[in-house]
């Protein structure tokens, strides 16, 4: 992170994307390595998602799973939509580790050093990603456990499972502006919260929307958490998958061209 940079200019911006990609590399890995080294982060960030897998298969399964087109179980159509639940409060998490980041200095110092702007962020965003999709890998363990199947092949589950990552991942950049606004790691998370828990609910995650009353039924069907569900639920178990999927890669489109400008100006202004 130390060398000096007026080497880039003598390379142009080739080198310039080479040193930004150096340093984003080595703010993923820091931040890697210090959710590696407290285990108690990894092991509720784990047990979270395989309690709601057995949670909602074994206590809710038996009444959810009569409003299901026959043919379909509930753990099947279950599945898919914890993915996408235990990736939102995930995606949170972000806001957590950037506020504590802020309040330890540890930001102060990464902007004191000859490295790249945009490392910060995403470094912090990246890092997530890969505790993604070890979590993803762990919940569908546990789901073929409990009776879980991918239906439409190999490439149809590794499509899921990139729908999952790139919802967590637009998310996060949501949460990457709320950890820079917000003065503690406890406000953090109790906006990460608020912002996600009706969302997920008011979604098809555990239930078909057709259940819901007609104004509900509305907003949770336009609701990019529904559109991430259905596209990676199509993608498990087969159905129409064109028409949910475009509906989440505009969301998914949106949410970057937002936040991720938001997020990089409230770094560049911050004193």
């Amino acid at each position: 992170m130390n060398a000096p940079r007026a080497l880039v200019g003598e390379d142009g911006l080739l080198a310039e994307a080479g040193w930004t990609l150096r340093d984003c590399a080595l703010v993923t890995g820091r931040n890697l390595r210090h959710f590696v080294r407290q285990p108690q982060l990894l092991l509720f960030s784990t047990i979270q998602p395989v309690m709601f897998i057995l949670l909602f298969s074994f206590v809710f399964g038996g009444a959810i799973g009569a409003t299901l087109p026959p043919g379909v179980d509930y753990v099947d159509f279950l599945l898919p939509g914890i993915f996408i639940q235990s990736s939102a409060f995930r995606a949170s998490q972000t806001a957590v580790g950037l506020a504590e980041d802020l309040q330890r200095g540890v930001v102060d110092r990464m902007r004191s050093m000859p490295m790249s702007r945009a490392a910060v962020l995403v470094g912090r965003t990246t890092a997530d990603l890969v505790r993604s999709l070890f979590v993803v890998a762990l919940m569908i363990a546990v789901g073929y456990l409990v009776g879980f199947r991918f239906t439409e092949g190999v490439l149809a589950a590794a499509g899921a499972v990139v729908v999952v990552l790139l919802f967590g991942f637009g998310l996060s950049w949501i949460f990457t502006l709320v950890g820079l606004v917000t003065d503690s790691a406890e406000a953090a998370q109790s906006a990460g919260f608020v912002a996600i828990f009706p969302l997920v609910f008011a979604s098809s995650v555990f239930v078909p929307i057709e259940t819901m009353p007609s104004w509900l039924e509305g907003f949770a069907g336009v609701s990019p958490v529904t559109a991430a569900v259905d596209s990676a639920r199509a993608l498990s178990l087969g159905g129409e998958v064109s028409d949910p999927l475009l509906l989440f890669l505009g969301w998914l489109a949106g949410l970057l061209a937002v936040f991720v400008p938001l997020s990089v100006w409230r770094y560049r202004r911050m004193s």
